[in-house]
């Protein structure tokens, strides 16, 4: 892979030769920072950003072009700037995404939506009303089932990797992509042994760090991801850490618009989250993608064969209620919680659907709310542990 303005350089550097704790009070300092000091840093080497919003995207046409790939997840940020430009109805995510980028904390060079609800496929519009940089619509398959999906999808792949091009002033080749799939790969191995030791040993690492694990994901470039997550993992087994008497959940309904970290924490404090749905769009590819062919295709194959289920994605060998079960199994959960973003009509769409299909099991189910600018959480603490108490002494 040719050399490309930015590579190279470091731009989180804080974690480095400190003790666990320390590490994931860096994370979660990052994660928090309203300056996006990291984008920043990157920028000023000479590197570029693309901006991408929920809920997955192909990063590696991004990171072979020499882009920072900045995962756009909104911000507990009021939307000063950009509450004029939504109407009222619609989720939190939408404006706050559109406000970092109008109050300059991030200064981006392109930006991709999709099409997984109606808000988010015109907010391409609203971006390029604001910003004269290219602002697309990268229009994943809306029937997977079909026989022309895979194609279809490679050829939406290469449009999307010409106006990289475009924007990057430098070609992109079949190589450098193949250099780009060889460092996602080993990002995924590293999240599923992540995600692995939250299910297996889950004293040893709480809801909230591994959360800001996978965050700080979104914000950094992978090989120093990669890094991170090589150094932490071991030290994470090795933490001296002992089993509580928690009940084992499964947290599903963040897979756009975050819960505050301060409620996953909360969460946290009460039962053992083993497994969840929170920033699914960084775990969507489940195994490595090939590296021989046509790197294009194998992603395009990769997204709609080798991958997870979210309300955004309409594939009938994946239905979400199944899908709920089978992660609530293969987690050995004892419970479910099931949220849902305000205003979120495919969040609180699916909800009906896994209710019902947890009744159906005798799966007990604790349904809530949130947004991601709430602040107060001590009324839903106190529901939430009534319920886990009730199955604990039932």
């Amino acid at each position: 892979m040719s050399q490309r303005p930015g590579a190279g350089v470091e731009v989180f550097p804080e974690w480095r030769d400190k003790p666990l704790d320390q590490v994931l009070y860096e994370c979660r300092e990052l994660l928090e920072d309203e300056e996006y000091p990291t984008v920043k840093r990157w920028r000023e080497a000479g590197g570029k950003v693309l901006g991408h919003f929920q809920v997955h995207f192909p990063e590696e046409i991004a990171h072979a072009a020499g882009f920072l790939p900045f995962k756009i997840r909104g911000a507990p940020v009021d939307a000063v700037h950009a509450d004029s430009r939504f109407g009222s109805y619609l989720c939190s995510i939408l404006k706050t995404s559109l406000e970092i980028a109008l109050s300059g904390a991030v200064e981006l060079d392109m930006f991709v939506t999709h099409p997984i609800c109606d808000a988010a496929r015109n907010l391409a519009g609203v971006f390029g009303r604001n910003f004269e940089y290219p602002c697309q619509i990268l229009y994943l398959p809306q029937n997977a089932n079909s026989r022309h999906a895979t194609s279809y999808l490679r050829d939406e792949y290469d449009r999307l990797k010409q106006t990289v091009e475009d924007v990057a002033g430098t070609s992109v080749s079949d190589d450098d992509i193949r250099g780009s799939l060889e460092v996602f790969n080993e990002n995924r191995r590293l999240l599923r042994e992540l995600y692995a030791t939250k299910r297996d040993t889950p004293w040893a690492i709480s809801a909230d760090e591994a959360y800001v694990l996978v965050a700080v994901g979104g914000m950094i470039p992978r090989e120093e991801h990669n890094e991170l997550l090589k150094a932490v993992l071991p030290a994470i087994a090795d933490r001296p850490a002992r089993r509580q008497d928690k009940l084992r959940v499964v947290y599903e309904g963040g897979f756009c618009e975050q819960p505050p970290l301060d409620l996953i924490r909360s969460i946290g404090r009460s039962c053992y989250v083993v497994d969840d749905d929170l920033l699914i769009g960084l775990r969507w590819i489940l195994e490595d993608v090939p590296t021989d062919g046509d790197p294009l295709l194998n992603l395009a194959t990769a997204y709609l064969e080798s991958s997870s289920y979210s309300p955004v994605q309409h594939d009938l060998r994946k239905p979400k209620e199944k899908m709920l079960l089978e992660r609530i199994r293969a987690a050995d959960a004892q419970a479910a919680i099931i949220t849902a973003a305000k205003m979120c009509e495919p969040g609180l769409e699916e909800q009906v659907a896994y209710i019902q299909a947890l009744e159906r099991e005798e799966i007990p189910y604790f349904v809530s709310e949130f947004e991601e600018n709430m602040t107060g959480f001590d009324g839903l603490e106190i529901q939430l542990e009534t319920f886990l108490e009730n199955i604990l002494f039932d």
